[in-house]
């Protein structure tokens, strides 16, 4: 690992208390699973959560839910992030096994003072982490993700309780079905005309996805929803859709749909087994609800990755668009802002608003099935509504400091010029610094694919020859450049 001023991963600290520093990322913290997120950093996290979330000098007893998903790793952090809530005199409802937005729904449905889950959503088996939700289940604000990590910085988080007042834990029998129950609500109805494939990704939707086909009369081809703790996103789930694809058009399936391993997302496959990603989806969905005099203020809020043939098509039926930054609590901070009822990001996490306050995969499928029956046509054809503009993404690595000086940079801002100049409305370069790597990626979508490629080629050259600048001005604070 090259070594740098700053950005230095979480596993690499040696003392917890010290590198807490914007500890959360877009969709909570995360890390290998026992070096990087260690039980005694879970505790901590327990305990802050407690501190800083729970509503303190009342009689009632207060309550966090805690769900997880599939990893092996996922009981003992489980464990340990109970220890750090219990330890604080909060009580702790687990829930099991369970998807992310099923907990957020929970916490909501038995007003609890927070969520909690223990998941790395579509990363592989060995990553684990740990999301958050507030009251009501909502994501949490910046201000009390910071309060948190005030806290995490401190040697000793708030003071340990004795004798009665400390928490006690308690099971949810009933979680899974009351969360069945409440996505039935969407689907006003029952889906028994039509056969669907559903790629669990051995992860949490393995839980619920049996007893939802079941109360919904679906005629359903579950594939992966056998966990093991390491095989959750194993080469399966919205990550690796062939399988899906594969196995819809060997049953000549009707759709097929694919969660990541904490079912927060969903990508859909149609009858012929092509692929359909979250702007699609977001497609369908807000012609659906524009039809149906449903979709409040005619917009949606999408985030700066989206298709610029999202944008247009929405344009072409009267529909505009709100972008965010990425992540799903960015979205629904502008729905919320802007009174929205659909928003999503590319990558599958759909937030409808009448229905759930998060990104909720099984949610949208039921709302997709339903859909589908009422219009009675092939996903197809609904999906062709919308044309995909070619996307190229190239990946810099970069040092810290030019993943915020680049844009400074006279000749990034000569080259913006110029291919703005070039693509005109039919095409954007944007350049986003990952959150979690030591990278600016570069993305250029167009029309002209030929366009696409040398122009992100360009700016990718451009950018590494910047990086080499910088990199050259500060070569006396003994950094090296990172691997490419």
């Amino acid at each position: 690992m090259s070594k740098l001023r700053s950005g230095v991963p979480l596993s690499e600290g040696k003392d917890e208390t010290v590198r807490m520093g914007k500890l959360f990322g877009t969709d909570g913290v995360r890390d290998i699973a026992g070096a990087g997120l260690t039980c005694e950093l879970a505790m901590r996290i327990g305990q802050a959560v407690a501190e800083a979330l729970v509503q303190k000098g009342t009689d009632d007893r207060r309550k966090v839910v805690l769900g997880k998903d599939t990893r092996a790793s996922s009981d003992m952090l489980e464990q340990a992030v109970a220890a750090g809530l219990t330890s604080r005199g909060v009580d702790v409802v687990l829930v099991g096994v369970i998807s992310t937005p099923a907990v957020a729904f929970l916490c909501d449905a038995i007003r609890a003072d927070a969520g909690v889950v223990i998941s790395a959503s579509h990363n592989t088996y060995e990553h684990n982490g740990i999301k958050v939700f507030a009251a009501g289940g909502r994501k949490l604000t910046d201000a009390q993700q910071q309060a948190i990590e005030a806290l995490l910085e401190q040697p000793q988080i708030g003071q340990p309780c004795r004798d009665n007042a400390v928490g006690r834990v308690y099971y949810h029998n009933n979680a899974a079905h009351d969360y069945v129950e409440h996505l039935a609500k969407a689907a006003d109805g029952y889906f028994d005309d039509f056969k669907v494939v559903v790629d669990a990704a051995n992860g949490a939707a393995s839980s619920t996805i049996h007893l939802l086909a079941k109360r919904l009369a679906m005629p359903c081809v579950i594939i992966n929803d056998q966990p093991d703790g390491c095989n959750i996103n194993h080469n399966c789930g919205s990550t690796s859709p062939e399988m899906l694809a594969e196995a819809v058009r060997t049953h000549r399936a009707r759709v097929g749909v694919a969660f990541d391993g904490d079912a927060d997302r969903i990508l859909a496959v149609d009858e012929k087994g092509e692929i359909i990603d979250g702007d699609r989806l977001m497609a369908i969905f807000a012609t659906y609800l524009k039809e149906q005099g449903q979709l409040k203020n005619d917009k949606i809020a999408v985030t700066i990755m989206s298709n610029l043939g999202l944008t247009q098509y929405l344009k072409s039926i009267g529909v505009s668009c709100v972008q965010t930054a990425v992540g799903d609590r960015n979205v629904l901070e502008a729905m919320e802002k802007e009174d929205l009822v659909l928003g999503g990001e590319q990558s599958g996490h759909i937030i409808l608003g009448d229905y759930a306050g998060t990104g909720d995969g099984q949610l949208a499928m039921v709302f997709l099935l339903r859909i589908l029956r009422e219009k009675r046509v092939f996903l197809s054809r609904l999906a062709g509504c919308m044309t995909r503009y070619p996307q190229l993404v190239i990946n810099v690595p970069v040092h810290e400091d030019t993943k915020t000086g680049y844009a400074d940079h006279p000749d990034y801002k000569a080259k913006v010029k110029e291919i703005a100049r070039e693509m005109g409305d039919d095409g954007r370069v944007l350049i986003r610094p990952s959150g979690t790597e030591q990278l600016l990626r570069v993305m250029v979508e167009g029309a002209d694919m030929e366009k696409v490629n040398r122009h992100a080629v360009s700016m990718a050259e451009l950018l590494r020859r910047i990086n080499k600048e910088i990199w050259e001005e500060g070569r006396e604070e003994d950094w090296e450049l990172p691997d490419d």
